[in-house]
């Protein structure tokens, strides 16, 4: 449990920034992500689920993080965004609420019932919750695991002696030996061209690589939908 909210403790540090504002075509990147200017922007105050998480719909597994990511990219459709915020996440995300022409897009996901009201952030959307969840609008009409907690799961340490014996044996055959393999330290992420990309440590992008998914074992990352990165 102490490990448990350390990782909750760290992942929800943010960084005072001088106010900004960006504006222009955005990238959905998931459901509570989009690029924008060249940046990465959290929506401020709401949180959906993982790109890859599922959702549990009448006894059946549905891809509930992949159908936010669609309705967040529904709502921006060809609209120009403009998103305003102050602070960055340990991620250096801009932390922001954002619009696509009249609508705004973090008070739209949640009243509609694609993501969830993050009270650790704000509580300017629990009504819009409360009315989606009542409604069992979007996820709120399946069984889901809220998204910090999924998150958590995923990202606690749990080194078995196999994960370890598996880790050991990447460590002997990299010939590069600039960042050690650790328990837990291989990085999934999804490059700009949509491809899901996992980097073990010592690989050539591995240290500019920023982690949506931390994986012990490349057969983990490669279960969650993850192919390896072909740069050595």
């Amino acid at each position: 449990m102490k490990t448990l909210l350390a990782i909750l403790a760290t992942a929800l540090v943010t960084v005072p920034a001088s106010a900004q504002t960006l504006s222009g075509l955005a990238t959905v990147v998931d459901g509570d992500t989009l690029r924008l200017e060249g940046r990465r922007v959290r929506l401020l105050g709401i949180d959906a689920p993982e790109a890859r998480q599922t959702c549990e719909l009448a006894g059946e597994r549905w891809a509930c993080g992949e159908e936010s990511t669609n309705h967040l990219r529904q709502l921006v459709g060809a609209a120009q965004v403009e998103c305003s915020g102050s602070e960055v996440d340990v991620y250096n995300r801009l932390l922001a609420i954002c619009s696509a022409g009249s609508v705004e897009l973090n008070r739209a996901m949640v009243a509609q019932g694609w993501a969830t009201a993050f009270r650790r952030y704000s509580e300017a959307y629990v009504a819009d919750e409360t009315r989606a969840r009542a409604s069992k609008l979007g996820l709120w009409a399946s069984n889901f695991v809220p998204p910090e907690e999924y998150r958590a799961e995923r990202r606690q340490i749990v080194a078995t002696p196999w994960q370890e014996s598996e880790l050991r044996a990447h460590s002997a055959q990299s010939s590069i030996r600039s960042a050690p393999v650790t328990a837990c330290g291989i990085k999934g992420n999804r490059n700009r061209r949509g491809q899901w990309i996992y980097h073990l440590p010592g690989t050539r992008y591995y240290a500019q690589t920023r982690a949506e998914e931390m994986f012990c074992t490349e057969t983990e990352a490669q279960a969650a939908g993850y192919r390896k990165s072909r740069a050595g």
